[in-house]
């Protein structure tokens, strides 16, 4: 099936009333996820996992998961501009100008021109999407077990890397989530593995009951205990649609925008908050006027926002065609097209090309969807801000133990599910990004397998790995990254002692 007639069919899937309806609510629930500060789209997708179990088909159930996650991109413009809170993490970077333009009166240009934007680039991005895709898939169709080993390897140390300030905190996580993911029946051998005697271990954690646990109930309570007084800079947003002086400062902000969050959202651990941070500094590098930039400049707001929703979108290339997944959120989706017997990767597009092309066009769709809800409606999301945390908190938490519940219907889940939560509790108090967790929790089975059936094709020698091309290539790219971690760590020591000795 080609790209064309793949597209086609996949409107064909999208357009089905029960997609329609689910791909609505999933942008719905995600641009309220972004406008309402705490959650994300992580919380998000994690509190909503158990209800896939009763939707009887992966299409929808994945195109409800997408459209929360890239509509939490939209939202989070909103707080960001009105309250200086960023509705989730990749719009902490819109406050910057995005609140100074609604302290002068031009909240509406601010709100307009970050919509507008976001749907710019997230049909770029989407195009891009559908023309990738389909070819990076076929060539990793040639993937063995070695390859897929060093492209799990690979893709887990630069999430890990590229997904917060402190890599040797990340590398903690990763360690964590690489160690909860070893609990259970060894998959080869048969034998127990660090059950402690407990039969419900047997089976594993569940990873649902994981993320629940550390990226929503977690969350929740870290957001109860830092609720502050925010105030709306003004409820009266007055003309969304940005004016033509507007339009021509904006327009090569959004264009470089997508194209950075695009490139960026590719490669595993970068994601729309790297994105849109590195769009910010490339806007206010090219900028004749780069004064002013956190005085409410427009493109301070049309490139990183461009840059996050670019960002989103092109993250469906690796976990559709490798099975790798880049990011907390997409981890999510990945464990969503798991619970419904759906594989990501390159055998996706042949086995499943209805999840496939469907997903894929009703990203089109979305994007259509969430220009409606983030322009016409924004006076909804406005007052939907006045909703206070500490009324939506215990409501979610009590949907939350009851969701983990239901997917075996055993106690121990709730007992895990608080365990999890005051983890994840624990790791934002610390000030851990705890992204890794979900990414080594899902990779790390899978790089253990690949590893061990690589070991038993080549009689137990590790040259396997660096006598077939594609394997020896991921892994000089592997170690180039590492080399360049390491250098960058002296470097900002080395700099650090001479700031230092010269204090």
């Amino acid at each position: 099936m080609g790209i064309f007639d793949g597209i086609i069919s996949g409107f064909g899937v999208a357009l089905t009333p029960m997609n329609l309806l689910f791909g609505f609510l999933g942008a719905l629930i995600g641009t309220a996820i972004g406008v309402l500060p705490g959650l994300g789209p992580a919380a998000t997708i994690a509190l909503l996992l158990p209800i896939t179990y009763s939707i009887p088909s992966p299409v929808p159930a994945v195109i409800l998961m997408a459209g929360i996650y890239y509509g939490a991109m939209y939202g989070g413009s909103t707080t960001s501009i009105l309250l200086n809170l960023p509705g989730e993490a990749a719009s902490v970077v819109t406050c910057i100008d995005g609140y100074k333009m609604a302290q002068k009166g031009r909240a509406g240009a601010a709100l307009g021109i970050a919509a507008i934007g976001s749907f710019i680039a997230g049909t770029v991005a989407v195009v891009g999407l559908t023309l990738f895709a389909p070819p990076i898939a076929e060539f990793a169709l040639g993937f063995g077990p070695p390859e897929k080993f060093a492209l799990a390897l690979l893709g887990l140390l630069m999430a890990v890397t590229l997904s917060g300030d402190s890599t040797t905190k990340g590398l903690i996580i990763m360690v964590l989530g690489l160690l909860f993911g070893t609990v259970g029946i060894d998959p080869i051998s048969g034998k127990s593995r660090f059950d402690f005697g407990v039969i419900e271990l047997q089976s594993g954690f569940d990873f649902v009951t994981l993320a629940v646990g550390v990226f929503g109930v977690g969350e929740i309570f870290y957001n109860l205990e830092q609720q502050g007084a925010a105030e709306i800079v003004t409820t009266k947003v007055g003309q969304v649609f940005p004016k033509m002086t507007d339009w021509i400062k904006a327009r090569m902000a959004i264009l470089r925008g997508t194209l950075v969050g695009f490139f960026i959202g590719i490669i595993p651990g970068g994601g729309a908050v790297i994105a849109s941070l590195v769009s910010y500094a490339v806007e206010k590098k090219v900028s004749k006027h780069p004064e002013e930039f956190g005085q409410g400049a427009i493109e301070g707001v049309a490139g990183p926002e461009s840059a996050n929703n670019a960002a989103s979108s092109a993250s469906f290339i690796p976990l559709l065609t490798l099975g790798i997944p880049s990011n907390a959120s997409i981890a999510m989706i990945f464990a969503c097209l798991l619970i419904k017997g759906v594989t990501p990767g390159p055998f996706l597009i042949v086995e499943h090309a209805d999840v496939f092309w469907g997903v894929i066009a009703s990203m089109y769709i979305g994007n259509v969807m969430l220009i409606i809800l983030n322009l016409p409606l924004v006076g909804i999301w406005v007052q939907l801000l006045r909703v206070p945390y500490s009324i939506l908190a215990p409501v979610v938490i009590l949907f939350t133990m009851i969701g983990s519940y239901s997917i075996a219907n055993q106690a121990f889940d709730l007992y895990t599910l608080i365990a999890f939560g005051v983890l994840g509790y624990a790791l934002r108090k610390l000030k851990f990004e705890a992204g890794p967790l979900p990414l080594a929790f899902i990779l790390g089975p899978m790089i253990e397998g690949a590893m061990r059936q690589s070991l038993l094709m080549s009689g137990g020698s590790f040259a396997i790995f660096f006598t077939r091309p594609i394997s020896m290539t991921i892994v000089a790219l592997f170690a180039l990254f590492v080399m360049g971690q390491i250098i960058v760590s002296v470097r900002r020591s080395s700099r650090c002692a001479r700031v230092q000795k010269a204090a």
